[in-house]
């Protein structure tokens, strides 16, 4: 489609999706102004007048128990200057019960194993920002962008405009001893690393690959043979992601292996997307695409998303080495596309609008409900079509910088629950299965940091991991979360994500979730379609009892209920084919899982 028809596409989803906050409205049409809609809130919320504070500000929490709040470590922090961005906090990665967290200073390994009392473990003190962490297996990954970054992880920068001791780009570390790390590769690139991507291929065992997202100055090639500056040279640093193999064996060997022209058009031309400006009276203005700023692989369904400042786009990356555009969108509401996740199944996929940089405050109640929002887009036959938007429904103040966030899903079967960072805006759990509907399941929020200035903090990212929510605040530590049960969310339906375990986790490398055979599954089913009013209340109660007469009951009684499941299941197969197609889903799902716990008996 082309871009102006994906644009006025965008503008009448909009108005759709919205006209209820606002009243009646039509789409903007013949030249007259759009009004995007303003932000609708419950007054009574209580993250609305939290006390301001560094480490004493007051905090909002439903739908969740905070477990603990670390403390950033000596030599992260200014203690002299609060928010000192050259030892800001930024992502997190998991292996096993270790938590790493990036830091424009290096980055830190806390241990987890006791998720009330985190411990640290490691600290590697490597300037360069942006500090962007991944691992895997014993290798550590980090992005450097800034000037400053050293080959030798030096603290006193570099001057010179040219110079042979600059660093800009991926390094990698090895951590098989946690007690003295070594960096065993640096892969420099001309735009240094804003952030980057771990690539699997499910049948290769011996590499990975990292993409490359940089987002800077292109750097001299008189520092760097190859980098080209001029962005109408047919050989321009712009207009591209870097490629990185990774021989698991050498990691030493690690370099760059391709450079895709991801936005070029039919012609060729580097530049083909977005070329940048507004979309129209009353639209955002957003970046022209010549880099991506994040990528999110999910080598599972063989697909990436790439949030690309001015378009999202998928990529077919069934051939790691060679990632290919096959769609792309744009949005007239997004000034900067920043981020991306899919859903477990691969039908959906967000992305996130970075509108003011995550420096502004832009979550106030007269800000637009869908300007620095998620936009929620169903993916089928590889193709994009937007179905929805998604932002933090409670207002925040002047002095708090918010925006839509990195984040990650929730493995609740049944349900498409993404866990968000929204800086200053603190951290929202939301339900999108129904992508035109999503909406608040849990949260936690801080006061600003200060009443008076906008100093930039608040979450970096919020994930789940191994049955924890996990917080990268910025100028504060690190939270850790547990879910609890209430009415948006039951007991069983947290059972059952627990039940879903990895031993390593990098957001930008999704997963897919596979939930096993198992009671509290089953029960989670059972409660979702009690919650959306899909079964009646005797049948709800009834599968119920015999589930538990099957769990835990004796002898022929346990042995007759295990025999009901398979009719039971049997009959939910029927009732699925006129239920609603998210009660269709859940229904055939409790059928698998009922007939698998009868053949597990």
């Amino acid at each position: 489609m082309p871009q102006s028809s994906l644009r006025r596409a965008a503008v009448a989803l909009a108005f759709a999706v919205f006209a209820p906050i606002v009243g009646a409205q039509e789409p903007a049409a013949g030249g007259r102004e759009l009004t995007p809609p303003p932000l609708r809130y419950d007054p009574n919320d209580p993250r609305i007048g939290l006390k301001p504070g560094y480490m004493d500000a007051g905090e909002a929490i439903s739908g969740l128990t905070k477990l603990a709040s670390v403390p950033r470590p000596a030599g992260f922090f200014n203690p002299a200057q609060v928010g000192d961005g050259g030892f800001s906090n930024t992502d997190l990665a998991f292996r096993g019960n270790l938590l790493f967290q990036g830091n424009y200073h290096g980055f830190q390994a806390f241990d987890v194993s006791d998720p009330r009392n985190p411990q640290l473990r490691l600290s590697v003190v490597c300037p360069g920002g942006q500090g962007d962490v991944s691992v895997y297996g014993n290798l550590v990954f980090m992005s450097v962008e800034q000037t400053r970054g050293r080959l030798d992880c030096g603290t006193t920068g570099v001057e010179d405009t040219v110079s042979a001791e600059r660093f800009r780009g991926v390094r990698i570390f090895d951590i098989s001893d946690m007690q003295n790390p070594r960096q065993v590769a640096l892969v420099q690139t001309c735009r240094g690393s804003h952030t980057h991507t771990l690539v699997t291929h499910p049948r290769d065992r011996e590499r990975i690959w990292v993409y490359v997202s940089g987002t800077s100055s292109v750097r001299p090639g008189e520092e760097l043979a190859g980098c080209v500056r001029a962005a109408d040279d047919a050989n321009t640093s712009l207009f591209r992601i870097e490629v990185i193999e990774v021989p698991l064996a050498r990691p030493q060997d690690a370099r760059v292996v391709n450079m895709p022209r991801v936005f070029a058009d039919a012609s060729g031309r580097p530049g083909g997307l977005w070329q940048g400006g507004n979309h129209g009276p009353g639209t955002q203005t957003s970046r022209i695409t010549n880099q991506c700023h994040d990528i999110t692989a999910y080598p599972a369904i063989g697909l990436a998303a790439g949030a690309c400042s001015g378009n999202g786009i998928l990529l077919d990356i069934s051939d790691p080495a060679n990632p290919r555009r096959i769609d792309e969108v744009i949005d007239p509401n997004f000034a900067y596309w920043h981020s991306a996740t899919f859903n477990n199944d691969g039908s959906t996929v967000i992305f996130t609008d970075e509108w003011g940089g995550g420096r502004g405050a832009r979550c106030r109640a007269t800000d637009p409900a869908t300007w620095g929002a998620n936009a929620i887009f169903g993916v089928r036959d590889r193709k994009m079509t937007l179905q929805g938007y998604y932002k933090l429904p409670v207002p925040q103040t002047d002095t708090e910088n918010c925006v839509a966030h990195n984040g990650s899903l929730v493995p609740v079967p049944g349900r498409d629950l993404k866990v968000q960072a929204w800086y200053q805006g603190g951290l929202s759990l939301f339900d999108f299965t129904d992508p035109t509907a999503a909406k608040e399941v849990a949260f936690f929020d801080r006061g600003p940091i200060s009443a008076t200035d906008l100093i930039t903090g608040g979450y970096w990212s919020v994930y789940w991991y191994n049955g924890r929510i996990y917080g990268a605040e910025i100028e504060r530590g690190i939270d850790v979360f547990e879910l609890a049960p209430g009415p948006n969310l039951s007991v069983n339906e947290i059972e059952a994500a627990k039940l879903v375990r990895f031993d390593e986790f990098n957001a930008q490398l999704q997963p897919k979730f596979e939930w096993p055979m198992a009671y509290p599954v089953a029960r989670a089913y059972v409660d979702q379609l009690e919650r959306g009013a899909a079964l009646e209340a005797g049948r709800v109660t009834a599968l119920r009892e015999l589930m538990t007469r099957g769990e835990t009951g004796r002898g022929a009684q346990r042995t007759q209920a295990l025999e009901q499941y398979v009719r039971v299941a049997e009959q939910l197969e029927r009732d699925a084919g006129t239920a609603r197609p998210i009660d269709a889903r859940r229904m055939r799902a409790l059928a698998t899982t009922l007939r698998g716990l009868q053949a597990a008996r």
